[in-house]
Order: structure tokens, then sequence, then C-alpha cells
């Protein structure tokens, strides 16, 4: 059942039930003159999007703007698709995204070497391509006026990907962020837990860029953090400050295995060590709901850390 989520009077999320998993990955909506939405999810959230538009009374036809932080599947897969359904929207994406969103060819090939070839269709059918016509480009610092004194400025932040902004939203001080701040659990947050772990996939990661992205947002003074993955946090300066824990851990690990067979397998199978034996101290029991996407985040992270080191970056 679609869930959709009232955080303020102005910007509600819609849970995708992205891989058939609750509190997974979301699509934001800015309630405005300029109807926005942020993240598209993969094309089988597609019509979770659709149903929570109806039950907030959206039109279709209002939506102005569709963003996407970035453009691995899970969150602008379902662009296209989207549009199809959106006759008055245009999509902003980074100018590194846009080409592989006009031709997904790419993309494609890149999500199946991840996810597997025989995973693909359940995860992300159909990549819809989008026609160059409906993109919108926002470099470094552009702004994007949405209503009265509502104004986005598009930061870009690589290192999770290169083809990675975040959007400061001036009017709640608040930042839609993707993945470059990592993989927030919310879903812990009821066991008094606010639980963060760096995203680390590939095959573009870089920890120098990510860290640069971190300290970038940091500076912003911001008052929330909208996570891709999967609800707003209202701690930021907790958020920082458990990514800078994670990721030179996670780094470690790495660097240790990195040479041997089967690394990525060893690595997950380490930080899941470390990441149990933090829960285990704050209570969460290993039969938690939570560790269902505990594991597929750091088979993604192992990939990237390990792709990453064996490239001699």
């Amino acid at each position: 059942m679609v869930t959709v989520e009232t955080l303020s009077s102005r910007l509600s999320l819609i849970d995708g039930l992205d891989m058939g998993m609750a509190n997974r990955t979301g699509t934001y909506v800015l309630h405005e003159e300029e109807i926005t939405l942020i993240e598209s999810g993969p094309s089988p959230s597609v019509p979770n999007v659709l149903k929570g538009l109806q039950k907030l009374h959206i039109a279709f036809s209002d939506i102005k703007y569709v963003v996407v932080t970035h453009i691995h599947l899970d969150h602008a897969g379902g662009a296209g698709l989207l549009l199809s359904y959106l006759p008055n929207a245009r999509l902003v994406v980074h100018p590194r995204g846009a080409k592989h969103l006009i031709n997904p060819a790419r993309l494609i090939e890149g999500s199946k070497a991840v996810y597997g070839s025989e995973q693909f269709p359940q995860l992300f059918d159909p990549v819809v391509p989008v026609s160059k016509e409906r993109i919108i480009i926002k470099e470094d610092m552009d702004t994007l006026c949405i209503g009265l004194d509502s104004t986005l400025t598009f930061y870009h932040t690589p290192g999770h990907a290169a083809h990675h902004f975040s959007i400061y939203d001036k009017k709640s001080k608040g930042i839609f962020t993707g993945d470059t701040l990592g993989v927030y659990y919310s879903e812990l947050e009821k066991e008094n837990c606010h639980f963060v772990l760096p995203s680390t996939s590939p095959s573009q990661f870089n920890p120098r860029d990510l860290l640069k992205s971190i300290e970038r947002i940091e500076r912003l003074d911001i008052d929330f953090i909208y996570f891709g993955h999967f609800q707003a946090s209202n701690k930021p300066d907790f958020v920082f400050q458990q990514l800078r824990q994670w990721l030179p851990r996670f780094l470690l690990a790495g660097r240790a295995i990195y040479k041997e067979d089967k690394a990525v397998e060893k690595l997950q199978d380490h930080l899941l060590v470390l990441v149990q034996k933090e829960l285990d101290r704050q209570g969460i029991s290993r039969n938690h709901n939570v560790y269902k996407q505990i594991h597929l985040d750091l088979y993604l992270c192992s990939l990237g850390i390990i792709d990453f080191l064996q490239k001699g970056q």
C-alpha cells in the first residue's frame, strides 16, 4: 500500500516501494506554485508515485518540474516513464547526466553489471528515454524559482557519483541530497536510533570528492537533510559525524583485502560485522527488518570501494 507522509505544510514524501521495500526510496513533493517532484525513483515505482499524487489531490498536469539528484536508476530510471504521465513537466538534471537520460543504453548496461541481467527487468524495466526538449540542465550554483519566496539552488556534490547535485531549499533550510550524505535508516527512529551509513556504490565513488561535498553541504548551515533513502533528518550535525566515522572505517577495511579473491564478498561480510556491533550496542535486534536494506547497501558499498581501490585511485 502506498504511503504519503506530510513533512511540512509544503513538503510531502511518497514511498515508491522500491524493490518491494517500504522506506527504501522516496519521491518528495514540493507544494508550491510550480509543483516540483524530487526523484522519480525507478520505473516499477512510478505507479506508486502516481497513486501518491492522487492521494495528495494533485492533478498530473499541474506538475511543473521533476528533479533527479543523479542518474542512478533507483533515483532517475523512472523519469522517462513518469514524464509520460505529466504532460507539462520538465526534467531537471546534472549536466553530466542529461545525455544518459536521453539515451539510457549505458545506464542500463552499468546497472545490469551491478544487479545482474536476470534481476534487471524486475528492478528497473522499462527505462524510457527522455526527449531533449523536456530536459533542463542546472550547473553548479544555478537556481530554480518554484514559487513566491521559494527558490531551489543546485550544488554539484560529486563523490557518490560525478553526475550528482544536491538541491538546497532556502525556504525550509533543507537540502535534498540523493546519496551524497548516505543512507538514513529512518525506521530505526522508532528504536531511538538515528543511524546513517555512507553510500559508496560503483562506479564513480571517490572518497576525496565525497568528503569535500560533505564539507560543502555542512557550510550551508542547514536544518534538514532530505535523503533519497529515506526520509528527513533534523539532526544534520549528527549525520555529518556518522559519515566521518564510517567512511574511513569502510575504506580501511577495503584496503586490507581489495587484492584478495572474492574481495567484494569478504568486505561485505566485514562491514556487516562492524554495523552489527554498533546496532547491537544500541539495542537493535539482528532480526530487525532494517537488515534487509543494510545487507543490500553493504553489498553495493563493497562493490564501489573495491572498484575504487582496484583502479588505484
